[in-house]
């Protein structure tokens, strides 16, 4: 089965947001959508950790240990990007200033509730951070993820089974395979990107997906 690699995912998500949107991208995967933004367009990138302006990753060589993101990654400030206390930044994250965030993701039901912090495994690390300020903050939640675990397991799950960071918060969920909106009709199927039909792909998640009208399979 043919499937999109994480540049790539990052990229789709990049296509889809606007000129003038104010963006938090969540630690990890989603800080790659950063690199494909197109220049030409102006998208105000803010990071949990009091940065706003935020650019792409710096060319090797040329990082600088005072410009990091949430992640603690090397990143670039904009022309007029600034910085800001901390508390300044979560109350822009509370506030509904934020247009869009991408978060990564362990599970997204059907309804929308995101699962994204603990597995509830007895050994793990619990790492929520920002994510659940930004779950119910932002006007519109993206989630980019894989498909399957690494068990093969879908991670679009009729009802999460790990710990909620936010309840039906999800607006669109970017996969390696399928591009999925939620609705109130349940899971529509936006695009895919794999050589296999609606119906593999109803089998391969095991939840109900709706064979919406714009679904169109990728050059």
């Amino acid at each position: 089965m043919n499937r999109l690699n994480r540049d790539e995912i990052a990229q789709r998500v990049a296509r889809d947001i606007p000129e003038g949107a104010y963006v938090n991208l969540g630690i990890g995967v989603p800080t790659l959508v950063a690199n494909h933004l197109d220049p030409a367009r102006e998208i105000f990138l803010q990071s949990e950790n009091g940065l706003l302006g935020m650019g792409s990753a710096p060319a090797p060589g040329e990082e600088d240990d005072e410009l990091i993101n949430a992640g603690k990654q090397h990143v670039t400030l904009l022309s007029g990007g600034a910085y800001f206390h901390h508390a300044d930044s979560f109350a822009m994250m509370r506030g509904g200033h934020l247009d869009y965030c991408v978060l990564g993701a362990f599970q997204v039901s059907v309804k929308g509730d995101l699962a994204n912090w603990h597995t509830g495994a007895p050994d793990a690390i619990p790492a929520v951070g920002g994510a659940m300020d930004l779950a119910i903050g932002a006007k519109q939640v993206f989630v980019m993820m894989e498909l399957l675990t690494k068990q093969g397991e879908s991670k679009l799950v009729a009802e999460c089974s790990y710990p909620l960071t936010g309840v039906q918060c999800v607006a669109r969920v970017y996969t390696d395979v399928a591009v999925f909106d939620v609705t109130p009709e349940g899971l529509a199927v936006r695009e895919i990107y794999s050589d296999i039909g609606i119906d593999a792909l109803r089998d391969l998640t095991g939840v109900p997906l709706v064979d919406a009208t714009q679904v169109r399979r990728a050059a």
